[in-house]
């Protein structure tokens, strides 16, 4: 095919080609540049939607409340005990029995930075039970840094309260 119709196809395969690789260029600039500007974790900042303290309930509060009605919207406190060792995109926190809460953040939409363990924060968002596979389960882990040995461990699903938040504040 040759003539004016096959350069005008041309072209607009070149532009399409061209907008394609500008979004993904934007994308990974913008991924970049937030996880590098994590600010470290001190006493009074936020990360993502901008929350406060008032409130917050602790987590066994929570967790009966997601047990009885299904679901919990609102303000939980906690202690850090994880943080995810490759971008900051998951945390874990205390719960009374030793055990921990898997949370996520909103849209993926910010992260953590990994000198928040052992902190206590506020988190704002959804509580909800939900059941983790054994390949998110080892994922997690990994991500975790844990042992070859800890990983090849994990054998069943779990079903566990998660949380998604959309704010977390640190105390």
């Amino acid at each position: 095919m040759q003539g004016p119709k096959a350069d005008c196809t041309f072209i607009v395969q070149l532009m399409n080609m061209k907008q394609v690789f500008c979004t993904l260029l934007l994308s990974a600039t913008i991924f970049f540049a937030q996880a590098q500007s994590i600010p470290p974790a001190a006493k009074g900042v936020n990360y993502g939607a901008t929350i406060e303290k008032k409130d917050a309930i602790g987590i066994a509060a929570m967790e009966k409340w997601v047990e009885e009605k299904g679901v919990y919207e609102g303000k939980v406190s906690g202690k850090v005990t994880e943080v995810c060792l490759e971008k900051g995109c998951w945390m874990r926190i205390e719960k009374p029995n030793g055990e921990t809460m898997l949370v996520r953040f909103k849209d993926y939409g910010f992260f953590m930075p990994k000198d928040l363990v052992g902190h206590t924060v506020v988190m704002d968002g959804e509580a909800k039970i939900k059941e983790l596979s054994v390949a998110q389960q080892k994922h997690y882990a990994e991500d975790g840094g844990k042992s070859k040995e800890e990983i090849e461990k994990i054998t069943q699903p779990k079903k566990e309260v998660q949380f998604i938040a959309k704010g977390v504040l640190v105390l």
